[in-house]
């Protein structure tokens, strides 16, 4: 019997983070949380600009707590951390000239994007950037913010960036990488075609697109793969957390590695990662770049072992807690459980609206925005909590069936099942609807696929167990094993 081993996984989401010290081996999966913390975004004057940006110095000293915590959970377990892995929420970063970051970095909700978008689309029209990168249009994508940053005089002084999970790889080991999941989210790689294993070569980053843009040709690291070992701790920081070991590069797109632990054994299934946003997609080993792919807004990117995560983003859960945020200024006290529990209660008909409108996009009053897009299009208006709480989630699981039905249309993949993995997993009404709509059985679980993703990178990559995807996965599905929601007739 093979002693299990114990890695840490820093998983930053979009509203909150957290540390998780694993017990892995060939037939065990054990997470234990350590530190959970909020991730708040703050509007703040800065060098690189004013509006709203992350706080990225309290993101990294708790993050620094939570490894030091985890140091001691796993000697009070008899074991030691053989490895910590980072992943992160996409398309942001920070400024960098050699090793200081300049400024903090931007939220990707600030609304300085849109004139990025039309400095890029002047140079390159969206057709041919599809064309090159494969990238779906989401007008805070990297190369528009990296646009609007150069407009604002940024690379000034700048001459580089480091994306958000690489800037705290780089805190921790001194050691410059760009990890390719995540690199593939900015624009700034050639989608190309790819092997769908292990030893699949890297992409090229595309460096014509970067002199075209006129940003400065050494603006992405050196690119990594997941599995990759980046290096020990820097000196000073295994002094602070108590103990040495390396960094391992894993899926550092959180959707990467969620997509990692989606227990996926019947080939001829579709994935929602669901959280702040909603990612339904299937997986491929090559990119699809058709015009019908392009004009469905689908996008290719880079997943763990060569694989391309071919997905549609979803507005997701931030519609619910963003309206929950409203209603609290407001002065209503609502709890999450009983909202969820009026809204399952409801009889009457819910207004269904396009979930994916531009006007969801950016922090503010989500009911009212809400009521007046159904308003314009001649649907009524929800009329309390728990009505625009049905709405949302009816509508989400409208667009998640659409989006998984388009998935297997465009990628010519048969599908006949859907898993829903991440915090959405755990709304039941979400998971009945989801089935219900796309009339296709939904397995719901595990909750903390992206922590248990970066987890089983990492222990591969240290021997703690071995195999392929599929292999990984078969782990997940024995030790986390799904919740099964039919779709009901009428």
């Amino acid at each position: 019997m093979t002693i299990p081993g114990i890695v840490a996984a820093v998983d930053l989401g979009a509203t909150s983070g957290r540390v998780i010290v694993a017990h892995v081996g060939p037939d065990e999966l054990r997470l234990e949380q350590v530190a959970r913390f909020p991730n708040t975004p703050i509007t703040v004057r800065e060098d690189n600009g004013d509006g709203l940006h992350w706080d990225i110095r309290e993101l990294n000293r708790n993050v620094m707590a939570g490894l030091k915590a985890g140091g001691t959970a796993a000697e009070a377990a008899g074991g030691r951390v053989a490895s910590i892995g980072i992943d992160a929420w996409a398309v942001d970063y920070a400024l960098m000239r050699g090793g200081r970051m300049i400024g903090t970095p931007f939220h990707y909700r600030d609304e300085r994007t849109a004139a990025g978008v039309e400095i890029v689309h002047s140079l390159v029209p969206f057709d041919e950037l599809y064309t090159q990168s494969g990238l779906q249009f989401l007008p805070f994508n990297t190369l528009y913010q990296l646009a609007a940053d150069k407009a604002a005089g940024a690379f000034d002084r700048a001459r580089s960036i480091l994306l958000i999970p690489d800037l705290f790889t780089f805190w921790l080991t001194g050691v410059r990488v760009a990890e390719v999941t995540n690199a593939s989210t900015t624009g700034l790689l050639k989608a190309g075609r790819v092997l769908g294993s292990r030893k699949a070569g890297l992409p090229q980053i595309n460096r014509e697109l970067i002199g075209t843009l006129g940003l400065p040709p050494e603006i992405l690291s050196r690119l990594v793969t997941p599995g990759y070992e980046i290096g020990p701790l820097l000196p000073d920081v295994a002094s602070e957390l108590g103990y040495q070991t390396n960094v391992t590069a894993v899926g550092s797109h959180d959707t990467a590695s969620a997509v990692v632990a989606v227990p996926m054994t019947d080939p001829d299934a579709a994935y929602i990662s669901c959280g702040t946003w909603g990612l339904v997609g299937v997986e491929l080993d090559n990119p699809a770049l058709s015009d019908a792919a392009r004009d469905a807004n689908f996008t290719n990117e880079r997943g763990v072992d060569g694989r391309i995560r071919f997905l549609h983003n979803v507005m997701g859960l931030w519609l619910l807690s963003e309206s929950m945020r409203t209603w609290e200024q407001q002065g209503l006290r609502i709890e999450l459980a009983t909202l969820l529990a009026e809204a399952t209660a409801l009889r009457d008909h819910a207004p269904i609206f396009d979930a994916n409108d531009p006007r969801f996009l950016t922090p503010g009053d989500m009911p009212t925005r809400i009521a007046d897009w159904c308003r314009e299009h001649g649907q009524p208006t929800p009329h309390s909590p728990a009505m625009f709480a049905r709405s949302i989630l009816e509508s989400l699981a409208d667009a998640f069936a659409r989006a998984a039905h388009t998935a297997a249309e465009l990628s010519g993949k048969q599908v006949s099942l859907i898993h829903l993995v991440g915090g959405g997993s755990q709304n039941e009404l979400l998971c009945q609807l989801t089935a219900d709509r796309s009339g296709l059985r939904v397995l719901a679980g595990p909750v903390e696929a992206t922590a248990i993703g970066n987890v089983l990178v990492q222990a591969r990559a240290v021997g703690l167990i071995h195999g392929n995807l599929e292999a990984l996965r078969a782990l997940v599905a024995r030790t986390h094993p799904p919740r099964r929601y039919e779709p009901r007739a009428g």
